[in-house]
């Protein structure tokens, strides 16, 4: 299947999750995972209610801020959601993606997400379906593709979510909106996955596998193997 990207959507981005790192160095594994070739840094919010983990709140986000050159991607595993919006819109996030499954009024969510001069981002499971997404394509940046069970890293990709995405990029055509696709995704994967219509990969242990801080050369070499590995 071929479809049309908007031209600066050609480069496929790879955005770590933080979820992997170790959790008691954030700011150096942030400093680390940039400097050694991420175009994003991915932070999974969790409340142990919308799914069965809790980890970080804005506060979290704040105090990596300063850690991050680039963009903060802040995907809202949480309802209810839009009383903390504005939270995490200034703590920093670039990025922030809520769930069409965390509430019954997603459209002003994403429309909140906007008036604070974030990007809004479409969080979507792997057992919803994508009917309603064509009525929130005007205010979208991004669809995040759920492609494991939210909650946990270190899952394998759930395979019918391929055609999910492929659906997707049909019906985003030639708009200026990301596909970003978080779980399961290894270099065995990502060729498969941008074919499908993904130019953002999130990656929590297949970047963070074999580095640390203070060794941060796997992460580079892990980086590229995913980058390499997606526009093969």
């Amino acid at each position: 299947m071929s479809f049309s990207r908007p031209p600066d959507f050609a480069k496929v981005k790879i955005a770590p999750s933080i979820l992997a790192a170790d959790f008691a160095n954030f700011g150096a594994e942030c400093r680390a995972i940039e400097a050694q070739g991420a175009d994003w840094v991915h932070v999974d919010v969790m409340d142990g209610h919308f799914v069965p983990n809790l980890t970080f709140g804005p506060a979290m986000c704040a105090a990596l801020r300063p850690h991050i050159k680039g963009v903060m991607d802040v995907h809202l595993m949480i309802s209810p959601v839009d009383a903390y919006v504005e939270a995490f819109a200034k703590a920093g996030a670039n990025f922030i993606s809520a769930h069409l499954e965390a509430g019954p009024h997603v459209h002003r969510t994403l429309q909140a997400i906007r008036g604070l001069r974030c990007k809004a981002g479409l969080a979507i499971n792997p057992g919803t379906g994508i009917e309603a997404v064509p009525y929130l394509l005007d205010d979208v940046d991004m669809i995040c593709v759920m492609t494991v069970n939210p909650g946990f890293g270190g899952q394998k990709l759930i395979a019918s979510q391929m055609d999910k995405i492929r659906a997707l990029r049909a019906m985003i055509g030639d708009r200026p909106i990301h596909i970003e696709i978080d779980g399961g995704v290894t270099v065995d994967n990502a060729a498969a996955l941008v074919a499908a219509g993904a130019d953002v990969l999130v990656a929590g242990s297949s970047v963070f596998k074999g580095g640390s801080a203070d060794n941060p050369a796997p992460y580079g070499q892990n980086i590229r193997a995913l980058r390499q590995a997606a526009e093969g």
